[in-house]
């Protein structure tokens, strides 16, 4: 596991929370209806695993919700045992595991209840569609978060005062944010790694068959028609155009003309809606590319150097610099 990759906690303007994330113990996981099973057991597993190859409880968990009844899961299957917050104990850090359709179940108890656990001081997280909870409770507000990506687009017009980026997960202060799916594996195993060490959290990912931890600066595939909206069709041409030629990339004149657009109309479009120009888009798609094969496969950084378009190592080695903050060669004995 890379140490560059375990997240800083930065610190906390106002109230500090309770319970630094290093000294995690208690978790508390509030389930509403149709939350994501997947996203919930990705988190709650590797506690488990933890206490079992750590031989010790490191860490103990509370399912909840508003009324402590079951909430049934997207999948149909319903969770037990589970509790209110009040019988369970103020815990540790409290996350929020959502689903399908959560607008329909942050109702008034469900914010009243996140405000009063954030009044005592009390970290705060979401999966899955978790984040939203947070959000709807203004509890976001000048934070760093993210969301899965079919969510991205509205929600960051609905809350212009949160600063949504593109990562698996993002810890800023006391606030914990994460996507769907698998990614809730990573989050809880960089927090691991926070209390128990990096040893015991590749011991856990080995347990589950990870070929690595990913970290805080893995983004999350968001699709481009996604990001720019599906009447954007020649926007979402030119990068899929880009994707399709990395270790040759199309100059900006051969895109423009494949798509039947100016080059001037180009850089505007990526201007407005990607908010950088066609060039550093294909050479951030480039270098995330190399980045990728630095870490999963066997092949030579100047295999690697090559595979991503680069004809010059001096140029790659700068570029990879300037866009993750060291060489090719650290990446690669990091991943080691």
């Amino acid at each position: 596991m890379k140490r560059d990759e375990i997240v800083a906690v930065e610190s906390h303007s106002g109230t500090e929370a309770e319970a630094p994330l290093s000294k995690l113990a208690h978790f508390g996981f509030l389930t509403l209806p149709n939350f994501s099973m997947i996203a919930f057991t990705s988190a709650i597993e590797v506690l488990r695993m933890a206490n079992y190859v750590g031989r010790a409880e490191h860490y103990r968990w509370s399912v909840l919700t508003p009324d402590g009844e079951p909430a049934r899961a997207s999948n149909g299957i319903t969770v037990t045992p589970t509790t209110t917050l009040d019988k369970a104990g103020m815990p540790d850090v409290l996350i929020v595991c959502a689903g399908w359709n959560v607008a329909d179940h942050v109702n008034d108890e469900v914010i009243a209840l996140l405000r009063a656990v954030a009044e005592k001081g009390i970290p705060l997280g979401g999966i899955c569609t978790g984040p939203y909870a947070l959000l709807a409770a203004n509890l976001l507000d000048g934070y760093r978060c993210t969301v899965h990506w079919e969510d991205m687009s509205p929600l960051h017009k609905r809350y212009p005062h949160v600063r949504f980026a593109d990562e698996l997960f993002v810890i800023d202060r006391d606030r914990m944010t994460c996507t769907g799916g698998t990614a809730p594996l990573d989050l809880l195993l960089n927090l691991v790694a926070l209390r128990l060490g990096h040893a015991v959290a590749a011991q856990v990912s080995e347990q589950f068959i990870l070929e690595r931890i990913r970290g805080s600066t893995d983004y999350q595939h968001i699709p481009v028609d996604a990001r720019v909206g599906f009447s954007r069709a020649e926007l979402i041409e030119v990068v899929r155009l880009m994707e399709a030629n990395i270790e040759e990339p199309l100059s900006l004149d051969e895109l423009a003309r494949l798509v039947h657009l100016s080059q001037r109309h180009l850089q505007r479009m990526f201007k407005m809606f990607l908010s950088v120009s066609p060039t550093h888009y294909y050479l951030t798609l480039r270098l995330r590319r190399a980045r990728e094969l630095l870490r999963n496969s066997d092949a030579s950084i100047s295999r690697v150097t090559t595979v991503c378009g680069f004809h010059s190592p001096c140029h790659f080695s700068k570029a990879y610099r300037a866009q993750f903050g060291h060489a090719p060669s650290v990446e690669r004995r990091s991943s080691v």
